[in-house]
Parts: structure tokens; C-alpha cells; sequence
């Protein structure tokens, strides 16, 4: 399984939701970071991805995006690759 990173925050319903499909498809550890406890981290967040909103997500090296951006991975099925490590279809 990959690693997941996600940046978060307190107040988010996308993070929580984001963050429940993730275990519902088997990963047990996501690595938090939380931009609303860290200004510092948003501003990290916004430099490496280009996007201020939350959730930001990463799966291994992989910048998957936002909430929606997770979903529509795993509607088109290729989110349990992404997490296994195979290589995109």
C-alpha cells in the first residue's frame, strides 16, 4: 500500500469524507497535516500543489488533488491501483 499525505483541516466535510473513502478501500494510515493548526503548512500546500483549498491529497509521489478529484479516481476504478502502487491505466 502507498502512503497517503493529506493536508486537513478541523472544520472540513470534504476532508472527512475524503479521508472515510480512503479506509473504506483499506488504508489504515493517513499522514494529516493540518493547515488550520500550521499557517505555515497552507502556504507549503499551496506551493507544492497550486491550490489553497483542502483536502490536498497525495498517494505515494502522486498529487491526486482534492475530494472530488479522489472520487472520480475511485468511480473509474483506478484509485485501488493508485494505492497498490501500480502504474496508471
Amino acid at each position: 500500500m502507498q502512503p497517503v499525505k493529506m493536508y486537513t483541516s478541523e472544520s472540513c466535510p470534504y476532508c472527512r469524507h475524503a479521508k472515510s473513502l480512503l479506509q473504506q478501500r483499506g488504508v489504515a494510515e493517513i499522514e494529516e497535516v493540518w493547515v488550520d493548526r500550521e499557517p505555515a503548512e497552507r502556504m507549503a500546500m499551496m506551493q507544492i500543489t497550486g491550490r489553497r483549498t483542502v483536502p490536498q491529497i497525495f498517494i505515494g509521489a502522486t498529487h491526486v488533488g482534492g475530494c472530488d478529484d479522489l472520487v472520480m479516481l475511485d468511480r473509474r476504478g483506478e484509485l485501488a491501483a493508485l494505492l497498490s502502487g501500480a502504474a496508471p491505466a
